[in-house]
């Protein structure tokens, strides 16, 4: 820390300009960020992505398909217009293989029908493809564009608009907090600088990632997300700091001091962070592993500005960073804050068990918390690919059931007598299961039921010849495909349950199983099976980290406690949010991924604030032994920034409520509730109330060498 302070003070403006030069630099490839990232992340290495590669590469399943929703909206010709819209469509360079309701009666009724235009291999620019498909839809009335990759493209868009609406919400915001808080523009402006240059950085960083990595779209918004919140609330703590040290010193000592007390705790707070986000990479899904690559990537540098850039600013603007002062700040506050601090402490009890008195009513609904996929419902009732697609779904599918795929190899002929009997067994054993609604075979298809006799039958050339489209669909060479509905929907426990027994079956052949149901089933079990893993390093190497900044046993454990309540009665209070719909919210389950994401994040953040509460403590406890004025002043002086700091994250994460996209609306908000949680009833009433009960204990370790004694201080009495 010696030693960044003395290089920030001897090549300042050498600094400054090195600083401008990389947000130059980054700040071109960062514009190019939108361009590299594709679909929502869930995606697992499993079974269900080998399915579908054979799916691919033997039976000829498209790789990715566009879909067209026809409505017969002002009478006329339907199945004219239908035509006149495909033979526009066989246009389309990527479009390999079109499936038609003029075919296939399936995909028509009176007035409405749809069309699905394959691709054979992933085009290289889907966008330009999803933009030629619209254009020619666009001549049409009544034609309307969707399916995943549009849906995909659709959500990528929305969260643009959704990081727009949040910046413009979320900063102005934040810049008046911080000139409630330092009274002065100059020191409001300040920390607004180095959010933007951290987050500039991290998108220019991401895209070239990204040049090699598949990034999830909810990056565009979790990144600046954490980036903002957490670089403002760094700048608040050190400029607060700095300009304390002001006072009695010269810039030079200034920021030397400020560095090695308001940096050390940015630097330990930071680490708490990097290894809640990092502990995420344990859950091997695309989601989860971006966004902890996105989320350590904005983190590193948010400390790189607020350790060299941020100081590397305030020395070079010296005592004007108190210029123009609008609002008269005084230290009316930190008396307040003592009073308070007192009084809290004079009630340890009574407070603390109001305080988990209210945690834990926050925790009951918990009990109801229903956890699924992100859909189409993510993406705003306002967009004509959701409203296209749940046209098809409500029109043509039947949403309580659900596909399956079950793809069976043999090295023997599956046209043979001895392969046709296998055939038999394995639908007769599959067809059994009482979720099984039925199961495509050449069986159904020829009306033939045994074995021996379909045999019989493919051995006369006529009968072969009439059946050999249908043998093409399920047999290709060594595999043999039989799709199969599902009496339930994909999401449901019943029909994950029956995957995993699925899995463990001793088939008399190699079997593996793919669809909807499969998808679910092992991105459920991923997370389930490792979270725990996630959470034990998170807790381990945060308890590790304050343990060797404090010295301390009981304090990184009651941070870790209070931390686990906190987030906990979080969820619940999100559940009495979204899935009751209340003050207005779309009613909606949780998303799957935000208890794991949310308590990844504020982990780290909320310890943002446990550091710098207890590092001032701290430094008084060192000066005095005496752990209850070390409480009352820690609390005293840092109370007010503390506040302030909590209220800029809450903005800008709970700025993300007035946005669209309903997974990005409600990680922002269950950021915004941990941190008000975390603010208020943990850090005002829980912190101080168990400093006080547990006394001396709060500073016991083991193999502490001596003790200073306790020094007087004069206008105190325990």
């Amino acid at each position: 820390m010696n030693s960044i302070a003395s290089a920030i003070v001897k090549a300042n403006k050498k600094l400054l300009f090195f600083w401008l030069a990389i947000v130059v630099v980054f700040g071109y490839f960062a514009l190019d960020l939108p361009s590299k990232l594709e679909g929502d992340g869930f995606r697992t290495a499993g079974e269900y992505e080998e399915v579908e590669e054979t799916l691919n590469d033997q039976f000829g399943f498209p790789k990715s398909s566009i879909l067209l929703l026809f409505e017969n909206e002002e009478g006329g010709d339907f199945q004219e217009r239908i035509t006149d819209v495909l033979k526009e469509m066989e246009d389309v360079a990527a479009v390999t293989s079109m499936s038609s309701p003029l075919d296939d009666e399936s995909m028509f009724k009176e007035n409405v029908a749809y069309a699905s235009l394959n691709m054979d291999e992933e085009p290289e620019d889907m966008k330009a493809v999803i933009k030629e498909v619209r254009s020619i839809a666009s001549d049409y009335k009544g034609v309307s564009v969707t399916g995943a990759p549009v849906i995909s493209e659709d959500i990528n868009k929305a969260s643009q608009e959704d990081l727009k609406t949040a910046e413009l919400i979320g900063i102005p915001v934040a810049l008046v907090i911080l000139l409630f808080a330092f009274g002065s523009v100059v020191a409001s402006i300040v920390p607004v600088i180095v959010g933007a240059v951290t987050v500039i950085l991290a998108f220019g960083v991401l895209t070239l990632i990204g040049e090699s990595v598949n990034l999830s779209v909810f990056l565009l918004n979790v990144v600046p997300m954490v980036g903002l919140a957490l670089s403002i609330d760094f700048a608040l703590l050190f400029i607060n700091r700095y300009r304390e040290e002001l006072e009695s010193k010269e810039p030079a000592g200034a920021i030397r001091t400020t560095i090695l007390t308001a940096g050390r705790s940015i630097l330990f707070s930071a680490m708490c962070v990097f290894i809640g986000l990092g502990a995420m990479m344990v859950i091997q899904i695309d989601i989860f592993l971006t966004i902890a690559l996105g989320g350590m990537v904005v983190v590193s540098i948010a400390v790189l500005t607020a350790l060299t850039l941020l100081p590397a600013i305030l020395f070079l603007i010296g005592h004007n960073i108190n210029k123009w002062k609008v609002i008269r700040v005084g230290q009316s506050s930190v008396e307040r804050w003592r009073t308070f601090a007192r009084w809290v402490m004079k009630r340890p009890i009574i407070l603390t068990l109001v305080a988990l008195g209210i945690l834990v009513l926050g925790i009951l609904p918990i009990q109801n918390m229903n956890l699924s996929i992100p859909t189409i419902e993510s993406l705003p009732e306002s967009y004509e690919s959701r409203a296209a697609y749940e046209s098809i779904e409500e029109e043509f599918l039947n949403p309580n059931q659900s596909q399956v795929y079950l793809v069976a190899k043999s090295d023997r002929d599956w046209l043979s007598e001895e392969g046709l009997e296998t055939w038999q067994q394995l639908k007769e054993e599959v067809a059994d299961e009482g979720l099984v609604e039925s199961v495509s075979t050449l069986f159904s298809v020829s009306e033939i039921g045994t074995s021996d006799e379909l045999y019989q039958a493919l051995q006369q050339e006529e009968v072969q010849s009439q059946l050999e489209p249908a043998i093409n669909r399920f047999v290709q060479d060594e595999q043999l495909l039989m799709p199969i509905v599902l009496d339930t929907e994909a999401d449901t426990g019943k029909a994950q349950q029956l995957m995993r027994e699925w899995n463990e079956k001793d088939w008399d052949v190699e079997v593996q199983i793919g669809g909807q149901p499969k998808f679910n089933q092992e991105i459920y079990d991923e997370i389930y099976d490792k979270v725990g893993i996630s959470v034990a390093i998170i807790l381990g190497s945060t308890f590790t980290i304050l343990m060797l900044a404090f010295k301390s046993i009981l304090i990184p454990l009651k941070a870790i406690f209070m931390n686990v309540i906190g987030l906990t009665s979080t969820f619940g209070v999100l559940v009495l949010l979204f899935q009751n719909g209340l003050f207005g919210l779309e009613e909606a389950d949780i998303a799957l991924v935000l208890p794991v994401l949310v308590f990844s994040l504020v982990f780290g953040l909320s310890m943002d604030y446990e550091v710098f509460l207890i590092s001032r403590i701290h430094e008084f406890y060192q000066e005095t032994k005496d752990n209850h004025y070390s409480t009352v002043e820690g609390l005293a002086n840092t109370s007010k920034i503390i506040t302030s700091a909590a209220l800029i994250m809450i903005v800008i994460t709970g700025a993300f409520a007035f946005t669209n996209v309903m997974p990005v609306k409600q990680i922002g908000i269950g950021i915004a509730i941990a941190i008000f949680i975390d603010a208020t009833i943990i850090r005002l009433l829980l912190v101080p109330s168990l400093m006080k009960l547990l006394g001396e204990l709060n500073w016991w370790f083991p193999f502490k060498k001596g003790r200073s004694k306790k020094v007087k201080r004069e206008g105190h009495s325990n």
